[in-house]
């Protein structure tokens, strides 16, 4: 199995790189975030990865960082998720901010991601739950996935805004703070009428 390589970047494009290794070009599908991570100019680069083996195809993907390839692993063991979605989950989000949703029960955070829809989310939520072990107490977003916030940011998808613009309307705000307060001051925020 090929765990890591480096050598010099020879292509780049939005799905992934090639890397020449010894005069042997290497193709790495990667996620956005680990596309965005990696530095060419700099001479050599080093990548952890992960050889996928199926019966009509061998795939090697490509991370910037050991926790992004565990996190990719670990996405690969849930019922229905494949390497190209759990790379599609990686590119949208870091994996601090997928274990804080599994911890949190963060649905929406999953919803929001193209191609996962709620029964995935859910299902994922549930079956990361045990193997992604526990975050520090102060990873953990106040009121877990009940608290206030959580309840004003479906509020406003509710609405008809979509997962990044709630998000940004609440960012900064009392995430404790009552329900009605919140989605008032993201309102304010959108400039929509309270």
């Amino acid at each position: 199995m090929i765990a890591s390589l480096k050598g010099f970047i020879s292509h780049q494009d939005a799905d992934g790189v090639i890397i020449d290794v010894g005069g042997v070009g290497y193709r790495l599908a990667m996620s956005a975030r680990g596309l965005a991570a990696l530095d060419g100019s700099a001479g050599e680069v080093f990548v952890f990865t992960h050889m996928h083996v199926r019966e009509d195809v061998m795939s090697l993907y490509g991370f910037a960082d050991a926790g992004e390839r565990d996190f990719f692993e670990v996405l690969k063991g849930v019922s229905g998720i494949g390497p190209k979605v759990a790379l599609a989950i990686l590119s949208a989000y870091s994996p601090d901010d997928l274990s804080r949703a599994v911890l949190n029960k963060d649905l929406a955070l999953f919803t929001s991601i193209s191609g996962i829809g709620r029964k995935t989310a859910e299902r994922l939520v549930l079956e990361l739950k045990d193997r992604i072990g526990e975050l520090p107490a102060e990873a953990e977003r106040p009121g877990g996935g009940e608290g206030g916030y959580y309840l004003a940011r479906e509020a406003l998808i509710s609405l008809g805004y979509n997962f990044t613009e709630a998000e940004a309307a609440l960012g900064g705000l009392d995430m404790d703070g009552d329900v009605e307060m919140l989605v008032r001051e993201a309102l304010k925020r959108i400039g929509a009428p309270a």
